[in-house]
């Protein structure tokens, strides 16, 4: 089963999507904000049906004492929002703690050599692979000791 991945944020989306076999994730693309609060919904609903994902992953930006932070609650407001659009379709919406994706995705971009508008342009689709990759990551591993 595919599995999408999302990084919300207030102006950009960052989209990852899983290989078929959920083993590894890739960034995909980024999702604009325009002011419409269902036009995003409907975009992610889009790529849902068009690479045939059974679960999307949004991140949670805990504070790092894990505590639910005024974004975190955006989060999962916009999660309500994704699950509502969703509707009928046998698809699930998860969240997983994404503290830190977006300084491990700045990092990686760093190291190699992204700078400037060229990095901002994939931050987020970097960010939202790092958390898909970890939520796919614990799948494994609840998959291997439960097996």
């Amino acid at each position: 089963m595919r599995a999408l991945g999302i990084d919300l944020g207030h102006r950009r989306i960052g989209v990852a999507v899983s290989d078929s076999g959920g083993a590894l994730a890739t960034p995909h693309s980024t999702i604009v904000r325009d002011g419409d609060p269902g036009a995003w919904a409907a975009q992610v609903v889009e790529l849902v049906e068009e690479l045939r994902t059974g679960v999307v992953v949004v991140g949670l930006p805990l504070s790092l004492d894990g505590r639910r932070t005024a974004a975190a609650r955006h989060a999962l407001a916009d999660a309500e929002v994704l699950r509502a659009a969703l509707g009928e379709r046998a698809v699930t919406v998860e969240t997983i703690d994404e503290r830190l994706t977006t300084v491990s995705a700045e990092r990686a971009l760093g190291e190699a050599g992204r700078r400037g508008r060229d990095r901002r342009a994939v931050v987020d689709q970097a960010a939202a692979t790092v958390l898909l990759q970890a939520w796919l990551d614990r799948q494994r591993h609840r998959e291997h000791r439960d097996g």
